[in-house]
């Protein structure tokens, strides 16, 4: 044989041993399959995804372990809540209901319950011919609500009173700064002694004002008015000057009152005043005090002037 047929032979031979090992398959472990089973195709990332979402639809497809919440994950039952541990000795030899009271009234304490009592005004008035007198002070008690008596009156040394009262008011708290009062009011004295049913403000206007304000119906159908003002000027920690004005009205003439319709009476106090303790000052001023209109007619008829000056010395008080 000739060498070129022989190195032809030889190339041939090298193919065709070579075709079975070309024919295997790509994957290592396909020659273990058993012979004659089909192996399933690897599921795609879109049948995944479906498959999730209907697990999540459905809850009943998921295991038991993974469908039971525990912790802050359950849902808000209504069950009570336990009772209170109170870490309280006594509980071991009292009553539980007994315990529950007390526990309870130590949980809301009673509202506490003030009261102060204010003499604004005890003075002596020094004036042509006979000096008088005049007091004004009030008593409250309660809390932000309160129950007030007021009394004020003045007189004639030597002639007795002339006119006095006495009210007896709720005051009911609108806001910090103003009260409504609602009450009665009685008159004393030698003058016709009528019951007024009485409504007003009393408080604090802006810049430290005190103010009251009062609105009178007597059991006659007698309409009368008060509006009273003063404020508190301190020149030093102690020394205080306080203008004080006053104006009664009336929406008829009253003749057995010695009152006429309209402006009846209008007064004016300058005080000048000391304070020795908060709680206790005395005090020297000027007081004016002019009738006015019919009231001031009333006041000629019986012999005295309409217009009265007075030098004042008194106290003012409170505790």
């Amino acid at each position: 044989m000739r060498p070129a047929s022989m190195s032809m032979a030889i190339t041939a031979g090298l193919l065709v041993s070579a075709q079975p090992v070309l024919a295997q398959p790509a994957d290592p472990h396909a020659g273990h399959h058993m012979h004659g089973m089909a192996m399933p195709a690897p599921a795609s990332s879109k049948q995944l995804s479906n498959e999730s979402a209907t697990q999540q639809a459905d809850p009943g497809t998921q295991t038991t372990a993974e469908t039971e919440l525990t912790g802050t994950d359950q849902p808000p039952g209504s069950a009570e809540s336990p009772p209170a541990v109170h870490d309280n000795p006594a509980a071991r030899y009292w009553d539980p209901a007994a315990m529950a009271a007390a526990a309870a009234a130590e949980m809301h304490s009673p509202t506490p319950v003030y009261s102060k009592l204010i003499v604004d005004a005890a003075e002596l008035r020094i004036r042509e011919g006979r000096d008088g007198y005049r007091w004004e002070g009030e008593f409250w008690a309660g809390n932000v609500d309160r129950f007030v008596v007021k009394t004020r009156g003045e007189g004639t040394r030597g002639e007795g009173l002339e006119s006095g009262e006495v009210q007896a008011l709720y005051a009911k708290a609108l806001d910090p700064w103003w009260n409504l009062q609602v009450g009665v009011r009685q008159d004393i004295g030698p003058q016709p002694r009528r019951t007024w049913a009485t409504v007003g403000l009393d408080g604090r206007a802006r810049y430290q004002f005190d103010v009251q304000t009062a609105l009178f119906l007597s059991d006659k159908g007698q309409l009368a008015a008060r509006l009273e003002g003063s404020y508190d000027l301190r020149i030093t920690q102690r020394l205080v000057f306080q203008p004080r004005a006053e104006l009664e009205l009336s929406a008829q003439d009253m003749p057995a009152e010695r009152i006429g319709a309209g402006l009846s009476t209008a007064e004016l106090d300058l005080r000048l005043r000391y304070d020795v303790r908060r709680e206790f000052s005395p005090y020297i001023g000027i007081n004016w005090t002019w009738a006015a209109g019919k009231t001031a007619q009333y006041a000629r008829a019986d012999g005295r002037d309409p217009v009265e000056r007075s030098v004042i010395a008194g106290i003012r008080f409170w505790f």
